[in-house]
């Protein structure tokens, strides 16, 4: 038989797609991916996003399944429980993968999960009512200060990176609002737009995307965005503060170094496909991948941080 280069590529595609000799294929049931708030938020979108182009790269389904509760912990806890076989993962939130064992006796540890990837970076934004009194960070200050408690901030969770920009905020200028806990982005957009509440701590990307009768008073990165230069950080504006939300998928701790570099591999593709960064873009979010060893290297070197800020400041007082 002749050998050519196109029959050396199929045999080598068909390498890559087949197991070995001997071993289970992989996978051989649908692969989930269970997100920690309700649908329609900007972690669940992140996910199904992700879905499609990874069933692609993986040869077989992968499905969203939403598991909302306790800012996410009930979620990363029945991952955490989950057989290592790479058919479980779940999307995180930073700070929250670190945060939630430090403030509770949580049902999860950094260390019960090994990362894939972070995908992207949204800055934490605060965002009132188009016609709220409040019509700038100094206003909204003003206020706290003057009636302590009286005015109320929602956010999706203790200790999420929406609630921790209160804290900070809190502690660098001494005011007190009060804090009130929905389980995801839509049912915030409804409390704010209802004047529910007073005040949205909410992520700049879903803001942005929904940003009708909103006004959005400053966000928490360390620049301004590319995709709302309007909005001015609360560092320009005196208060230094910086937070942010990281989203990425994890697996079990235990799964197998083969079936791991697959997804891993998978997932750093993924990340750079011009489908997904077109997505993201539509929906005012970068995307900023880093792969699972370093990235889990860099929250190991955070949770020393996060430690020394609840002994502070406790936030789950707060």
């Amino acid at each position: 038989m002749k050998v050519t280069r196109r029959t050396l590529l199929g045999a080598a595609g068909a390498t890559l797609a087949a197991p070995a000799l001997g071993q289970p294929r992989w996978p051989d049931r649908p692969v989930e991916i269970v997100v920690g708030f309700v649908a329609g938020g900007a972690t669940d979108l992140d996910a199904r996003a992700v879905a499609p182009l990874l069933e692609k790269r993986l040869g077989g389904p992968v499905v969203v399944v939403n598991r909302p509760g306790a800012g996410g912990e009930v979620a990363l806890a029945s991952v955490a429980r989950a057989r290592p076989d790479g058919h479980v993962l779940a999307t995180t939130n930073m700070p929250g993968l670190l945060t939630i064992p430090i403030e509770r006796q949580a049902q999860f540890k950094l260390e019960d999960f090994v990362g894939i990837a972070n995908m992207v970076t949204d800055p934490t934004a605060m965002t009132v009512h188009e016609d709220s009194p409040y019509r700038t960070m100094a206003d909204l200050i003003a206020a706290a200060r003057a009636q302590p408690d009286r005015i109320t901030y929602a956010s999706p969770g203790v200790g999420t990176d929406d609630h921790l920009q209160l804290v900070l905020l809190q502690a660098l200028t001494g005011i007190s609002m009060t804090h009130v806990v929905f389980q995801g982005d839509p049912q915030l957009r409804t409390a704010i737009l209802g004047r529910q509440v007073d005040v949205m701590g909410l992520n700049l990307g879903p803001v942005t995307a929904n940003r009708e009768k909103l006004r959005t008073l400053a966000m928490a990165g360390a620049a301004r965005s590319a995709f709302r230069p309007d909005v001015p950080t609360l560092t320009e504006l005196g208060f230094p503060v910086e937070m942010a939300s990281e989203r990425g998928i994890v697996a079990p701790a235990g799964t197998p170094p083969a079936i791991l570099q697959r997804l891993r591999e998978a997932m750093a593709d993924v990340i750079r496909d011009p489908d997904f960064v077109r997505v993201m873009r539509e929906r005012y979010t970068e995307p900023r991948y880093e792969e699972g060893t370093a990235w889990f290297t860099r929250l190991a070197g955070l949770q020393g941080n996060y430690r020394t800020l609840w002994q502070r400041t406790p936030w789950s007082q707060r």
